[in-house]
């Protein structure tokens, strides 16, 4: 079972420093290439594009392209024109004076250096060691996981309007870029809708966002590889890890935890006292006499041989103890062994439990959310309705009043069939009108 790293990067400001132009003068591509890259205006955006889409050296089998087309800048300009366009029409709308009507918003934003114009995402699952072992197909497959994060992130966070999202598979592992424009609605000053970065994606924000993101990747990735891998664990305060007390066997491993230190303590006492023993059996051989019989024999007194017995005792009782330790090691890898795997398992159920509940919850919060939407389209409907009835029930006592106005008797010198003339060429009454009111183009004044 893998534990893979997951991670969610945005682009920020401080790229513009120095240190970021340094790194783009040895980048191959002319860019930053860095997971904090802001894209500030159209040339950022340019230089973007170039290395997203690899146009520094036409390598395009190295890419993917997600959404969008294979012209960023395009891609981003429609955005603009499709999201924004009609605000800021209604803005322009209000505006006495000209100099404050704003012509092209895609270029005011471009050209006010406290707006960004887009921003990058960058997503990547897994690290250089664990796809350096994985061929090109399997890299491949991450292909449906990155275009499922996409739709996530659009779920997830709907006032960012993705343009555009590219794989690339030439560096140490397959990573998504993902280009769009955060909206901020409801502005009360200028236009009503416009770019709003920091309204969109702000630190607390963005660690949510990543908390959920990681959760569903993970549960893509498993669905799309049949695997059961889990993440690794975030930075202290961001994860949510299962805690080990909370696993049915902690209590058995508790118990074999304190008798093997308890059996250690025991061997480290002894150990204490043979290697004391060792010293004073030592110093007594140094000091045998040897035989006056025999040089190669030594003397060796009663005294000493029950010291040496009693050493002899020790060691064999030492060596007991540490074979009853190594049992029980070997026992507690067992358990630690069966733990972790245990832990892995509850950690992938419950990783694939909190994306499902995020997808429910998010599904919930859209129905929710059109509900409200038909509701009030209904109450729309009606009004509309109750317009339409209004204006045919007036427009019918017009026809009937025009009627009898034209086929009285006593009104032969009255001007009314001047006024359905007018009204006919005028497109307000058609042929079928006339026709009710029997009234004909083609009769002549007698007739009618």
């Amino acid at each position: 079972m893998s534990e893979l790293a997951y991670s969610l990067h945005l682009g920020s400001d401080k790229n513009r420093k120095n240190i970021s132009k340094q790194n783009g003068k040895k980048n191959i591509s002319g860019t930053t290439s860095l997971p904090n890259n802001a894209i500030q205006n159209i040339r950022q955006l340019s230089k973007v594009d170039r290395h997203n889409y690899r146009k520094y050296d036409n390598n395009q089998e190295l890419i993917e392209i997600v959404r969008g087309t294979s012209f960023q800048l395009k891609d981003v300009k429609e955005l603009y024109l499709n999201e924004f366009e009609e605000s800021r029409l209604e803005y322009n709308s209000k505006q006495s004076r000209p100099s404050r009507m704003i012509n092209n918003y895609f270029e005011n934003v471009s050209n006010n250096e406290k707006k960004d114009l887009a921003c990058e995402i960058i997503l990547e699952l897994g690290d250089k060691e664990y796809w350096d072992t994985k061929d090109k197909d399997f890299k491949k497959k991450m292909s449906e996981v990155y275009k499922k994060q996409v739709d996530d992130l659009e779920m997830l966070v709907p006032n960012f309007k993705v343009a555009s999202a590219i794989i690339h598979y030439d560096k140490t592992s397959p990573h998504l870029h993902i280009v769009g424009v955060p909206i901020k609605y409801k502005n009360k000053n200028g236009m009503e809708k416009q770019v709003g970065k920091s309204d969109v994606f702000t630190k607390e924000s963005l660690i949510r966002l990543q908390d959920k993101m990681r959760t569903l990747c993970i549960q893509e990735f498993n669905q799309v590889y049949s695997l059961d891998s889990t993440l690794k664990s975030k930075q202290k305060g961001r994860n949510r890890d299962i805690h080990v007390s909370d696993m049915d066997n902690y209590i058995e491993l508790k118990k074999q935890i304190e008798k093997n230190n308890k059996a250690l303590k025991e061997a480290n006492k002894k150990s204490l006292e043979l290697k004391q023993d060792s010293k004073d059996i030592k110093d007594k051989i140094d000091k045998l006499k040897v035989s006056k019989l025999n040089k190669d024999n030594y003397i060796l007194s009663k005294d000493d041989k029950v010291d040496k017995r009693i050493f002899i005792n020790k060691v064999n009782d030492t060596s007991k103890e540490y074979d009853k330790i190594q049992t029980l090691s070997n026992t507690l890898v067992n358990a630690n062994e069966q733990l972790k795997d245990k832990n892995n398992k509850i950690k992938t159920l419950t990783e694939n439990n909190d994306a499902l509940n995020l997808r429910v919850k998010t599904l919930n919060d859209t129905i929710k959310e059109k509900d409200n939407e038909i509701s009030f389209l209904k109450s729309k409907i009606n009004d509309l309705k109750n317009t339409i009835e209004y204006w045919k029930d007036k427009f019918e006592k017009l026809i009937s009043f025009l009627h009898d106005k034209l086929h009285s008797w006593y009104d032969k010198d009255d001007k009314y069939i001047d006024v359905v003339n007018d009204m006919y060429d005028d497109n307000v009454l058609d042929d079928d009108d006339i026709e009710e009111l029997d009234l004909s183009k083609e009769k002549d004044d007698y007739e009618r």
